[in-house]
């Protein structure tokens, strides 16, 4: 399996949705970092499942246990590894998915690749749950990263058709970025969540599922960071997003609207600020020229598609009596997993950014 990502700092993540414990090694990091484990708890939580009627009712305490790396509050420069214990699993609400592989979900390519031997409980490996593991290594990688003068924040961008107010391209505030990090329900415009809530509302009596997009800005990155061609920093941010369950698209600055554009429109000029610096009066480009950094904030949006798991009857196929079925899918399912994907979104740009650096 593709468990693992990077070269300078590389993440192996391990475990199954409903397994005794899921978990993360991190190589590769500098010895001597502090690392406070209560800011780390923060971020944990604000993926954590249960604490909201936009996600699922499973309930999980998200606490990582640390077994090597560290060293009172340091970090050792040994590989750093933690455990995250699953307690609230219910494997027997997907008995039924052995034969009759959910549609969307990555049962029946699983099933194919390994032969049927892949653990289907809770999605297995497949499972949004592991992005617990991310979300621990982004939290420790991004007080790494804030020393150095690098932060990231990330909002809902949109769940369904209602949007919330996007970030400036050129740069937002340390007020927002601050807020933005201890939220759960991440927004720029507060006065917008009624009507999102009301989306995923609306999803969920219809026993169904709604997706959205998360947009995610890094601010303090020097230019020159990144290579051409296939080391630049989209690939290899886009590469630790897509490795995030249920992404599905994700794009920088203009993105896919800057295809309709002219290069007049969507070219940014180029100006020395008040202390001498080379800035663009527009960030089209996302903070990005060939693959290297320009000093302007990145500004990136991933796209996250429905939940696949959702309540109502589904058409399949039957894996054993090879015929055409349908599925009533049981268990505990999230409506919408935008919002608990924003801390995702932020800490896999960390890991891609700690690689980068």
């Amino acid at each position: 399996m593709g468990s693992v990502f990077g070269s300078k700092l590389r993440i192996s993540v391990f475990g199954e949705s409903h397994g005794a414990a899921i978990g993360v090694v991190i190589d590769g990091l500098p010895s001597g970092e502090t690392i406070d484990m209560e800011e780390v708890y923060r971020q944990m939580q604000r993926r954590a499942p249960g604490g909201d009627k936009t996600a699922t009712p499973r309930k999980e305490a998200d606490m990582p246990e640390i077994l090597s790396g560290m060293l009172g509050d340091k970090t050792t420069g040994a590989p750093l590894c933690a455990i995250i214990k699953n307690t609230n699993t219910r494997s027997g609400d997907y008995g039924n998915l052995l034969a009759a592989p959910r549609p969307g979900h990555s049962d029946y390519a699983a099933f194919v690749r390994y032969g049927g031997n892949n653990d289907i409980r809770g999605g297995g490996h497949f499972s949004g749950r592991l992005t617990a593991n991310i979300v621990f290594a982004g939290a420790v990688s991004r007080q790494i990263l804030k020393r150095r003068g690098i932060d990231i924040a990330a909002h809902i961008y949109s769940i369904g058709s209602v949007c919330d107010e996007p970030f400036e391209p050129t740069g937002i505030s340390d007020d927002l970025i601050a807020a933005l990090n201890t939220e759960k329900f991440a927004l720029v415009d507060k006065s917008r969540e009624n009507a999102m809530r009301a989306e995923v509302e609306a999803a969920r009596m219809s026993s169904d599922s709604i997706g959205g997009i998360v947009e995610c800005i890094v601010q303090g990155m020097p230019a020159g960071v990144g290579d051409p061609m296939f080391g630049g920093v989209e690939n290899i941010i886009a590469a630790a997003v897509f490795g995030v369950p249920a992404v599905k698209g994700v794009e920088f600055g203009s993105g896919f609207a800057g295809a309709a554009l002219r290069g007049s429109q969507n070219n940014d000029e180029f100006y020395y600020n008040d202390n001498g610096e080379i800035r663009t009066r527009t960030n089209n480009h996302g903070g990005a020229l060939g693959g290297i950094t320009s000093g302007m904030p990145i500004i990136f949006r991933a796209a996250i598609k429905p939940t696949p798991s959702i309540s109502q009857e589904q058409k399949t196929v039957d894996l054993q009596q090879h015929k055409d079925t349908t599925l009533q899918i049981k268990g505990r399912h999230d409506p919408c997993i935008v919002p608990r994907a924003v801390p995702v979104i932020e800490s896999a740009a960390a890991v891609a950014l700690m690689n980068l650096i």
